[in-house]
């Protein structure tokens, strides 16, 4: 993922936020700030053959500057909704998890909303566990909200 695709992938994550149960977020920040809260290393696209078209994308932001933790992040994955049903955000997952593996982080964790039942079949396809629900977690649309918390740990590191 590079400043070239910031348009597009702006524009993905403001449809996974306009369709409601992709985030608590309400508007897309600026690409500076979405590129600037994301870790450099472990952030992917994917693109039409052409390669002119951005179909998703997949990156990862820090959960804790502690020590204890940094082997801990926690991951988006958004597909445009024209691209979906593709394998496009299992193909992203997997990029990311070998990825991480490889610099030695032990888990990607993830709060999709319980309605999101796509893409909590989809990131148990890959690997995720479900570890709990946080319930009335937050406030979004006028109405509190639950979220499930999955897990990736890696079998790389023991």
């Amino acid at each position: 993922m590079a400043a070239e695709h910031g348009a597009q992938v702006l524009a993905i994550y403001q449809a996974g936020i306009d369709e409601g149960n992709a985030t608590f977020e309400t508007e897309t920040p600026d690409w500076h700030s979405f590129n600037t809260a994301k870790l450099p290393s472990h952030r992917y696209v994917a693109t039409d053959d052409a390669g002119n078209r951005t179909l998703g994308w997949v990156a990862v932001s820090s959960v804790s500057d502690r020590c204890a933790y940094a082997g801990v992040v926690e991951h988006s994955v958004y597909v445009h909704p024209d691209a979906r049903g593709q394998g496009i955000a299992r193909a992203l997952l997997g990029a990311l998890i070998a990825s991480t593996e490889a610099a030695g982080i032990w888990t990607i964790q993830s709060g999709i909303f319980p309605e999101n039942t796509a893409s909590l079949a989809l990131h148990q396809r890959a690997g995720f566990r479900i570890i709990g629900t946080r319930e009335r977690i937050g406030h979004h649309h006028g109405r509190w909200r639950d979220v499930v918390l999955l897990e990736h740990r890696s079998l790389a590191i023991g």
